[in-house]
């Protein structure tokens, strides 16, 4: 039995909390098991359920845990997550991490520009552009509807590609031969639908974060517009944010 410390200058309570993150992380407590009550925690570890409910709480706080009322406590499944400290599409994050994504292509089509694709791809309104409906799966599980807006020009090249386990962003750069260079984001999270509650395989209203993406080539130029609407169960996106800028480039 791991002991805590009571002599140690980290509270008890951190110290259970970091306890049983680490038995949550390495699976001795599965998904969606039922944790052991209050009092059992309390008992096994020799520590008040004052402290067991701290600890608890900053678990669930972390979306580790989850309560139901008159059941008890459960481990949450895992959100599976993205840096996005640098500029890279899903697959060839996730690949990096040993994940495995693929896609369900919904559609591909020639579409006239609304006000906003136009305004984001400076082009006019009416304008054709190329519009990709993917559904993406992480580990074969759905976790996000990805909907794409490029230059007709550019996106008719896409169309022979392999979309369902490429990313655009690969296919751009490695088979159209146009460098990507930053990405414009705005984040928010939204109700669903009706329609994106069937794309996305949820309840109606259910909690999507959606993500605006707009990403420029080396030179600057608006290429791809997105859409990304991800499972709030499943998804997170990670940044780390620094308190003092460096030297400009």
């Amino acid at each position: 039995m791991a002991e805590l410390l009571p002599l140690s200058p980290v509270p008890l309570y951190s110290q259970l909390k970091e306890l049983l993150r680490t038995r949550i992380l390495d699976g001795t407590y599965p998904p969606h098991s039922r944790m052991p009550s209050e009092s059992e925690l309390g008992k096994f570890f020799e520590v008040s359920r004052i402290t067991v409910r701290q600890a608890l709480g900053d678990l669930q706080k972390e979306g580790l845990i989850f309560k139901i009322h008159g059941k008890g406590t459960f481990v949450a499944k895992p959100k599976a997550f993205q840096n996005v400290s640098t500029l890279q599409g899903l697959g060839e994050s996730m690949s990096q991490r040993g994940y495995e994504v693929i896609n369900r292509l919904r559609s591909f089509k020639v579409v006239p520009a609304s006000a906003q694709v136009a305004e984001r791809l400076q082009l006019a309104e009416g304008d054709s552009v190329v519009e990709i409906k993917r559904a993406r799966l992480v580990n074969r599980e759905l976790v996000s509807l990805e909907i794409t807006y490029l230059p007709e020009a550019v996106g008719r090249r896409l169309e022979k590609a392999d979309l369902v386990s490429r990313d655009i962003f690969l296919i751009l750069e490695n088979d159209c031969a146009l460098p990507l260079g930053h990405a414009d984001l705005a984040i928010d999270a939204i109700l669903a639908d009706a329609e994106l509650a069937r794309a996305l395989e949820l309840e109606e209203g259910s909690p999507v974060m959606r993500i605006e993406r707009l990403t420029h080539t080396a030179d600057g130029q608006p290429l791809d517009y997105e859409h990304l609407y991800y499972r709030g169960d499943a998804f997170q996106y990670r940044l780390r944010i620094d308190r003092h800028k460096g030297p400009q480039a």
